[in-house]
């Protein structure tokens, strides 16, 4: 089973394609490989152009209220991935065109947030390598 234990290393999937997680204000990378948004918001101070985006889908991202709720706070982490994993569960659609992206080769999931650790592309990428191994 893979793990996500290094976000700026790709973990492989069961299909073959690497799920990544980088902040969106690093330089993209010829590894890359599609470039995906998931925050709701666009990043402060980026430009669409630096960006490098294939695809921005902020329906992916958690809904306004839980992140507004979490608010990047660490002892809320655990509800948080708690929560943002049952509105991945009501989500299949957006799930499942980012499944389709990682079978076609690499993927980046991209945030914005200043801590790597704890954010939504973290548990969003965890949630990812889980359903492609079951």
């Amino acid at each position: 089973m893979s793990t996500l234990s290094d976000t700026h290393h790709p973990a492989s999937t069961h299909h073959g394609a690497g799920i990544q997680v980088r902040r969106i204000y690093d330089d993209p990378a010829p590894t890359d490989g599609t470039r995906v948004l998931v925050d709701r918001l666009w990043p402060r101070g980026m430009s669409k152009e630096h960006a490098a985006l294939d695809l921005w889908l902020k329906d992916i991202a958690p809904s306004t209220e839980l992140r507004e709720w979490f608010g990047h706070d660490p002892a809320r982490w655990a509800g948080f991935c708690e929560r943002y994993r049952a509105e991945l569960e009501s989500n299949p659609a957006c799930v499942e065109q980012l499944e389709t992206l990682a079978k076609k080769g690499p993927l980046t999931l991209l945030f914005g947030a200043k801590n790597t650790e704890e954010n939504e592309a973290v548990v969003l990428a965890a949630y990812l390598l889980e359903r492609s191994s079951q």
